[in-house]
């Protein structure tokens, strides 16, 4: 691998950044500064801790990044459950979202477990 963008959890995760950017965009306007921008926030986090975590060429902290993405991750799912409760996306929307942030979770609970137990 030459580059975190060969990793398909940073692919998957750029994918979960733009459903995320997709359905906020129909929240309503008083939450820009609110649950809009904080479920963005937590979105981005995750291709970007993959990233940074990369780039530092040291498995301690790639594996302390690839934690913080999980926890981005964590946050983001409890910022969807709150979206339901407020019924501001469709239950195929939400499913959407569901669907991807689980797969981003499991590859980086692999991909964290697989540095820990790499000799």
């Amino acid at each position: 691998m030459q580059s975190y963008r060969d990793l398909i959890v940073w692919q998957k995760g750029l994918d979960l950044v733009e459903k995320v950017y997709g359905v906020t965009s129909k929240f309503p306007k008083e939450e820009i500064y609110g649950l809009t921008s904080q479920m963005r926030r937590s979105a981005v986090s995750i291709p970007s801790n993959i990233a940074e975590g990369y780039s530092r060429k040291h498995r301690q902290e790639y594996i302390q990044f690839l934690r913080i993405a999980f926890g981005s991750g964590a946050e983001l799912e409890i910022q969807i459950e709150i979206t339901k409760r407020l019924h501001y996306l469709s239950v195929e929307n939400i499913q959407e979202v569901e669907n991807i942030l689980a797969e981003v979770m499991k590859m980086l609970n692999k991909l964290i477990s697989s540095l820990i137990t790499k000799p």
